[in-house]
């Protein structure tokens, strides 16, 4: 949780220090890179999170030992989203030069999507480590994240637009920020959950 609401509001609170930031129209990945007055702080954060979120999907296999692959590979995912999007970001840099990649943006990107894909996948790994019938309603919102999800990634997509007047391309900052809102709201479902079964063993004695 604390990683979720770090995350948001360190975008958030740290965009008003970048003199012509738009939070709408610009991606994350350019508060982090070189020519940002804000790119330490916010490129240390991202490493700070991944770490967070490593120990996160630590937390979580131990705490759905009974869950099996389902559980391990869930774990996984979320490993590799917080290995990606967090020390990937973090240590690379998004610069572009001319309007061209850099090499060190090429890896920021590469690691940034296989987080979002490895993010993208979870809900789908999570139907079979939680039951249907154990929590219904965990079941209905997996299947909302995983949609919701889906529909952000393309629309944050349309950046790649060659159109300059593209509405979808010119507000990829939104689209960023609606799927990681859709992201960390997942996350911190999995949370109170992990929380309540640690509950249970707790006042099971075990």
């Amino acid at each position: 949780m604390v990683v979720s609401v770090g995350e948001l509001l360190s975008t958030f609170a740290m965009g008003p220090f970048y003199p012509g930031y738009s939070q709408l129209k610009e991606t994350m990945s350019a508060l982090g890179a070189s020519d940002s007055p804000i790119s330490g702080p916010i490129s240390a954060w991202w490493i700070i999170m991944g770490f967070l979120l490593i120990l996160f999907g630590l937390g979580f296999r131990r705490t759905f030992l009974v869950g099996g692959a389902s559980a391990r590979l869930a774990s996984w995912l979320i490993m590799l989203y917080g290995f990606g999007e967090g020390f990937g970001s973090g240590a690379f840099k998004a610069n572009y030069i001319a309007g061209e990649f850099t090499n060190s943006a090429m890896v920021h990107d590469t690691l940034g999507g296989i987080g979002v894909v490895a993010i993208l996948i979870l809900p789908l790994v999570m139907l079979w480590v939680i039951s249907k019938e154990e929590m219904p309603r965990f079941h209905r919102l997996s299947k909302i994240i995983f949609v919701t999800g889906i529909a952000t990634v393309l629309l944050f997509m349309f950046r790649f637009s060659s159109s300059s007047d593209n509405f979808l391309a010119e507000f990829k900052g939104l689209w960023q920020r609606l799927f990681m809102l859709n992201t960390y709201i997942y996350l911190v479902t999995i949370a109170v959950i992990m929380w309540k079964h640690q509950l249970k063993k707790t006042d099971r004695g075990l």
